[in-house]
């Protein structure tokens, strides 16, 4: 297991767990990172992240992208 921040652009991955404090995991969550879904990194600019998630293009920051587990 591994934060989605260290994964290879363009590899599609199993979202393992999301982390966080509760209000943090909630937002992920109502963003489609849930535990058994899907996430492929689009794109990396200055270590934020452009990912698909359920068919939706989501740019998330380092720090978040460390609180999901792949």
């Amino acid at each position: 297991m591994m934060p989605l921040s260290f994964a290879n652009m363009g590899d599609e991955h199993i979202i393992k767990k999301v982390g966080g404090k509760p209000e943090v995991k909630a937002h992920l969550e109502n963003l489609g990172f849930v535990a058994g879904g899907t996430v492929t990194i689009i794109n990396e600019m200055g270590g934020n992240l452009i990912v698909n998630v359920k068919g939706a293009r989501i740019a998330i920051s380092k720090e978040m992208a460390q609180k999901i587990m792949i």
